[in-house]
């Protein structure tokens, strides 16, 4: 499925041209004028200034932001379907030719609309080709021109987040790991709660090869370090763990390879800070990581058996992105307050140990309520997307600086989720989805460097 023939995608080991890769592919790292938040020094920027009001009812911005509606729900494609409903996480691809790649996961279960025919997926509902699965939009890399745009992946369930990888495709993780006699599972033919992957550069519907060997399980979101190919992934789940895929060959997931779970060591088996505040703000502990077998888990029951061997215990691992040597780890509900958490984890370098820490932990809804989605943007500072489980929702873009200051960077006006926030190659762009209906948008203005 993926183009490994040495050309520009293919895997670097090399650190700098793996940092370089990964910068094409969209998935920003810091800027160079704003350390890691750990080294205390920092940029003086804070934030971007209070909100405008939109008139168009959409997405207030600060003063010198604009956005524009690139695709919408029922739009038509250039495959002859429509776009489907229920966008949620993208990642922004070069693909050469002047050309960038969105890639958009549609969280779609059985029951809905697939916009129009899928002529070939993975697996079936009462006979028909389920509808959940991924949209790419190409547009032009300098004026954003939607050049066109086509479904890419078919067969899938609930195509919740996902992540880029530096050879030039998007991971997208199905949160449903259901099947023939579960919970659920009426009418499908095969199991589902797999990763998938969909090059950047796909014209059209790919081969839907599920990756087992990553796991099955309630799948959030996935991140790759460039450096050594490791996957790290996320469960949306009350008890959920978090997950290493070590691949048999850097660069190729369907060849296999070793899934572990994570370990604090001398630390707390339970990040969530619910009963007892036993994860500190700001403390980095050591990590090591315990293998696991019968990842294909037909009981779900991966993260439980996890859990029982040492594996910390996480409260809903949803957006996931790496920055410049970390990655950065959503947790919707955790916190004393249970309003979200924002972890980071450091990978070991030449035989040190992989470090993690509780970066953020919002103390207020005003701080930010349910942080889902997340990335890094080219200045350092985190992007995180809010999804409240209220009535009535007022969901926010909030920005973290990289010495942990929240703020507010967008506010959603219609009453759905933004997800899937992402940069443009060049980060001049960002862009986002309003979850449903369904529109992408792309943001422009004065986005702050160092």
């Amino acid at each position: 499925m993926l183009n490994t023939n040495g050309n520009r995608r293919q895997f670097l080991t090399a650190t700098s041209s793996a940092f370089a890769a990964l910068i094409a592919s969209g998935c920003s790292t810091r800027g160079a004028g704003l350390a890691s938040a750990s080294t205390g020094s920092v940029s003086s920027f804070t934030d971007y200034g209070p909100l405008v009001q939109d008139p168009n009812g959409i997405l207030d911005l600060p003063e010198g932001f604009s956005y524009r509606v690139l695709s919408s729900l029922g739009d038509a494609m250039s495959d002859g379907g429509t776009v489907p409903d229920k966008a949620d996480g993208m990642g922004c691809l070069d693909i050469g030719n002047g050309e960038i790649a969105l890639v958009r996961n549609h969280e779609l279960i059985p029951t809905d609309g697939p916009g129009g025919p899928i002529a070939k997926g993975y697996g079936t509902w009462n006979g028909e080709i389920t509808p959940g699965g991924t949209t790419n939009i190409v547009l032009d890399a300098k004026t954003l021109e939607v050049k066109r745009q086509f479904r890419t992946l078919g067969g899938t369930i609930r195509n919740c987040s996902g992540g880029v990888t530096p050879w030039g495709s998007w991971l997208t993780c199905e949160e449903a790991p259901t099947g023939p006699g579960q919970r659920f599972g009426d009418g499908l033919a095969v199991n589902h709660g797999w990763t998938f992957e969909v090059p950047g550069e796909a014209t059209g519907l790919v081969d839907p090869v599920p990756l087992r060997a990553m796991g099955r399980f309630n799948h959030e979101a996935a991140c790759v370090d460039p450096e050594t190919g490791y996957v790290y992934q996320t469960e949306d789940m009350n008890d959920s763990v978090f997950y290493r895929f070590i691949p048999k060959v850097p660069g190729k997931l369907s060849e296999g390879g070793k899934l572990q779970a994570m370990v604090i060591e001398n630390g707390p088996a339970d990040t969530r800070n619910w009963d007892a505040n036993t994860m500190p703000l700001g403390t980095s502990f050591a990590v090591s990581w315990i293998d696991l077998d019968d990842v294909e888990a037909p009981k779900n029951d991966l993260r439980t058996r996890a859990a029982t061997a040492g594996a910390a215990v996480i409260a809903r691992g949803e957006g996931l992105h790496m920055g410049d040597g970390e990655l950065y780890m959503c947790s919707t509900s955790g916190g004393v307050k249970k309003l979200g958490q924002i972890f980071r984890l450091v990978p070991g370098r030449g035989g040190a140990p992989d470090r993690f820490e509780l970066f953020f932990e919002s103390e207020s809804e005003d701080q930010f309520n349910y942080g889902d989605n997340l990335c890094v943007a080219p200045n350092g500072h985190l992007v995180v997307c809010e999804d409240q489980y209220t009535e009535v929702v007022d969901n926010h873009l909030r920005g973290v600086t990289p010495d942990g200051r929240p703020y507010k960077l967008a506010r959603l006006t219609v009453q759905t989720e933004p997800a899937g926030a992402c940069f443009s190659p060049d980060g001049k762009t960002m862009f986002v989805n309003a979850y449903a209906p369904t529109k992408t948008l792309a943001i422009t203005g004065p986005w702050a460097s160092a």
